[in-house]
């Protein structure tokens, strides 16, 4: 199973351009999917969770998911997996760089890849908000977050902590009162 984690996050590492948020829909497709590693409640958690982590959401997504499933050695063995791809791709650049900096067909597949990550970044925040459809509270807090980040200058670490706040004092008093009325 160790070889299993790292392998497949090795695969979505060195096959994915633009970062983590580019790296979520693949991770989700590989994980949820296909593999059927973590259900798409729990996947939902990891990013919330990778979110509000410091450092990359894709390799935060991949300790979270290798510990849950095969605990320390899993989250090892994803992270390895997650980190490899970029750090050779990273260091052939590197020692090839100075030959191709000024060549305009490596520009040009540079500007192509730049829609592809868009692409891939908005395919994540689509299917996150298609989860989160089904609770509204959540969709009016998404909405409410993005704009206060962009157009009111919010910190987005105050975000996180009005979020997770709001999350507790939520499940602490509304939470217990719905669950009693359902009975």
């Amino acid at each position: 199973m160790f070889f299993n984690l790292f392998a497949t996050f090795f695969k979505i590492g060195a096959f994915t351009f633009g970062g983590g948020y580019a790296m979520l829909p693949i991770i989700q497709r590989e994980l949820v999917d296909t593999k059927k590693l973590i259900s798409e409640e729990e996947y939902m958690n990891a990013i919330a969770l990778a979110q509000a982590s410091p450092g990359s959401v894709a390799l935060n997504t991949s300790v979270y998911v290798g510990y849950r499933i095969k605990g320390f050695g899993g989250a090892v063995a994803s992270a390895l997996g997650s980190i490899l791809p970029s750090f050779i791709i990273i260091l052939l650049i590197a020692a090839y760089f100075f030959r191709f900096r000024n060549n305009q067909f490596v520009d040009r597949i540079f500007m192509g890849i730049r829609p592809a990550i868009v692409a891939l970044i908005l395919s994540a925040v689509y299917k996150m908000w298609i989860n989160s459809r089904k609770t509204y509270i959540k969709l009016f807090a998404s909405i409410a977050t993005v704009v206060l980040v962009v157009f009111t200058g919010l910190n987005p670490i105050w975000a996180v902590v009005f979020g997770a706040l709001s999350s507790v004092i939520y499940h602490r008093v509304y939470w217990p009162f719905e669950e009693n009325k359902e009975r």
